[in-house]
């Protein structure tokens, strides 16, 4: 592996020892094979390191990297694969998801077919533990390229990278990417993919090659979304778009209205102390034109009248 590889893939992994061999394996399988793999573990408590060194001195495993404390953010080990990284694209493969084997060389000729694309990503499908479908994303097309800034105002206002396993991504832009998604619990990939998206064009396949796992409600995203923290960072990232000028009021508004709904109808379950700061967050919308009087009269009449 002394040669440049085109593609790093890092695989970022926190106490998924049930799914890292699946994960490991559906990476290895791929029919394109020009990639390194860099395996990092953020000292999980089960067995993930033994499944770990079982790939150990494989061809293709270029580092293991084992941290001896929890570093406290997904996203920071991305930004030390991503360190560690060698290819001209970066594909980050989630350690309890799995895809198949077309998915690198379906994205790599998106990638190829533009000198300016910044990310080509696929669809997913999302299952449950019981191996159910869930959902899946979806394209009307086959395969499109989308210009970066339209891309954030059509796609990226709403989300349509649902995890970084959908997507790869050319790795000379991330120099240029502010590292303030590292600080983020949920959002980080949402602000990495505005912020790459800034910096060239998309290509979207329609093809759902990737398959994403939703844990039941004992998993660390399920338990941020359950106590009302999602809304926090979720607001803080459309204003942001909303200051900078990559959605204007129509894109924010509708973003705050869907938001609105969702706090209202979970308000009762969050704590307290959480529940204020959300409620302020929200009596301050960035956009001036936001109708948020309209939006609370019209939650207070369902609620009256039994439907909310």
């Amino acid at each position: 592996m002394a040669m440049q590889p085109e593609v790093s893939v890092v695989v970022p992994n926190y106490n998924h020892a049930p799914y890292l061999a699946q994960r490991i394996d559906s990476v290895l399988a791929q029919t394109c094979q020009d990639f390194e793999l860099i395996l990092l573990d953020d000292c999980s408590t089960d067995d993930s390191r033994a499944v770990i060194e079982r790939y150990r001195g494989h061809p293709r495993v270029a580092h293991i990297v084992c941290n001896e404390r929890n570093g406290g953010s997904v996203f920071q080990q991305w930004d030390r694969g991503i360190a560690l990284a060698r290819g001209r694209y970066v594909w980050i493969a989630e350690s309890d998801d799995w895809c198949e084997p077309s998915l690198l060389d379906t994205l790599l000729a998106g990638m190829r077919g533009d000198p300016d694309c910044a990310i080509s990503y696929c669809q997913t499908s999302a299952v449950a533990d019981d191996g159910r479908i869930l959902w899946q994303s979806g394209h009307p097309r086959l395969s499109e390229r989308v210009d970066g800034a339209e891309f954030i105002r059509k796609y990226l206002s709403r989300v349509s990278i649902y995890n970084a396993s959908m997507a790869l991504w050319r790795r000379d832009l991330y120099p240029r990417i502010p590292r303030d998604f590292t600080g983020y619990r949920m959002c980080g990939d949402w602000m990495f993919w505005i912020a790459l998206a800034q910096l060239g064009n998309v290509h979207i396949s329609g093809k759902v090659l990737s398959y994403f796992r939703r844990h039941g409600p004992s998993s660390v995203s399920a338990q941020v979304y359950g106590s009302g923290e999602n809304f926090l960072e979720e607001m803080q990232v459309y204003g942001w778009m909303y200051g900078r000028g990559l959605i204007g009021d129509r894109e924010y508004n509708t973003a705050f209205k869907k938001k609105y709904r969702e706090f209202w109808r979970a308000r009762r379950q969050i704590a307290p102390e959480l529940r204020e700061r959300v409620r302020a967050q929200f009596a301050r919308p960035a956009s001036p034109k936001t109708p948020l009087l309209s939006i609370r009269a019209g939650l207070w009449w369902r609620a009256l009248r039994g439907r909310a």
